[in-house]
């Protein structure tokens, strides 16, 4: 078994991850801290925590044989873990019910959170709509163009949805005002951040109550392999999608001690890794502090930060969790690119063979599971983690599909406005 204990007590995952933040905000992580540490282990709490997720999100999600898409790949079987099953409809809400619970008990009654594709948003909205608390969101201009119903949807929550005209508008400016926002009103505010990102103890912290997700897998696997006659116990290589990376540490972080399990995240490689058109932090990226930890980056000589590009709004960010970064240098795990035009592809795909309408930033990780499972045998296996459903892209998809949205012929001609006549 692979030997492994990380974080640190002061946040490292090696030479990873820490807290570099302003003296304002260095009493409210340590009072985070002593929060989180008093809390974690105690027996109400998580009794309340599994409860949420049983009854409020409907945990556990299952895993799903995409038995069509395996037989036309014509190698390994491929498994989906179906976080877009989850209520709101991705992985965010696991964390999200987590940091509520903590913030419940230190007395905040203002939540404020940083969204890009608006998954986490919308769950942190909604929680707060079930806790009575106060809901700001700060979500990047262009995010909230490209991710409109998912602004709505926070909207109709009661939330308050802000958005970030700075930099590049999206996710890392929508950090940013956060951040700032918490400075300013820290005595009385709880910040949700919805990645492994962020200082201590925020990547263990939201690693910890994603952990659910490979948590599940690894019972539910054995369950699936045992029906169907197989010989494995876990399957061979662990997919999923990698922007800050809470999905991916959620289903990686059970799996680490696993050492005949690949772990494999994908990064957006958006118009390709030598366009600088992407958001490839572990690929082309290079060691940095950013929003409060040390982690790979992308940044220029001068170690400002770089402008980043994905189809996809939640992959759009310049950096990665820390330990995401300790897993790559240990070899642990593999990281790789897929394009925008491959994840539209995917996108496209599973939802002809599976009818299954996957999140854009899901769609990655399925399309590196489509070509690494044609290089396998059909007794091997790949879980991936589909992190969130596509709902909320189908806008974006339909812009860049030059979609008609009418079929008959006597229709012709009458596309909607914005896609193109047949």
């Amino acid at each position: 078994m692979f030997e492994y204990s990380y974080p640190d007590a002061n946040g490292h995952f090696g030479s990873y991850g820490g807290s570099f933040a302003s003296e304002t905000l260095t009493h409210a992580l340590v009072e985070l801290r002593e929060a989180y540490a008093k809390y974690q282990h105690d027996p109400e709490f998580v009794a309340e925590f599994n409860s949420e997720l049983a009854h409020f999100v409907g945990r556990p999600s299952p895993v799903y044989h995409a038995g069509r898409m395996s037989k036309e790949m014509g190698g390994a079987q491929i498994y989906l873990k179906r976080e877009d099953l989850n209520h709101t409809g991705a992985h965010k809400i696991n964390n999200v019910i987590g940091q509520a619970m903590l913030a419940k008990r230190m007395g905040k009654q203002r939540i404020i959170a940083e969204t890009g594709a608006g998954q986490h948003g919308v769950a942190t909205a909604t929680i707060c709509a079930r806790y009575g608390l106060e809901c700001v969101v700060y979500m990047g201009a262009e995010d909230v163009k490209r991710q409109s119903p998912n602004v709505y949807r926070m909207k109709l929550l009661g939330a308050t949805v802000i958005p970030v005209e700075s930099g590049s508008k999206t996710l890392k400016d929508a950090l940013n005002e956060a951040m700032r926002d918490w400075v300013a009103n820290v005595d009385n505010t709880f910040y949700i951040i919805g990645t492994v990102a962020g200082p201590a103890p925020y990547p263990a912290m939201v690693r910890d109550f994603q952990s659910v997700i490979g948590t599940e897998c690894l019972t539910q696997m054995p369950e699936i392999f045992k029906e169907l006659k197989m010989a494995n116990e876990q399957p061979d290589i662990v997919v999923a999608c990698v922007g800050g990376g809470s999905n991916a540490m959620g289903i990686f972080y059970p799996y680490i001690p696993f050492e005949n399990t690949k772990l494999i995240g994908v990064e957006a490689a958006g118009e390709g890794l030598d366009t600088g058109k992407h958001s490839a932090s572990l690929q082309k990226g290079s060691s940095g502090v950013l929003h409060g930890n040390r982690t790979f980056i992308m940044q220029d000589d001068n170690g400002q930060i770089l402008e980043t590009h994905s189809i996809s709004a939640g992959l759009d960010y310049p950096g990665v969790g820390p330990e995401h970064a300790w897993l790559q240098e240990l070899g642990r795990a593999t990281y790789v690119g897929i394009t925008d035009q491959e994840a539209l592809q995917a996108f496209h795909y599973l939802c002809r063979a599976e009818g299954i309408i996957p999140a854009l930033e899901s769609s990655h990780a399925i399309a590196y599971a489509m070509k690494l499972a044609k290089t396998m045998q059909p007794e091997q296996s790949i879980l991936v983690s589909l992190s969130g459903r596509g709902d909320k892209d189908i806008g974006t998809v339909a812009d860049l599909s030059g979609v008609d949205f009418y079929d008959r012929p006597s229709m012709r001609g009458l596309a909607v406005k914005g896609g193109p006549a047949a």
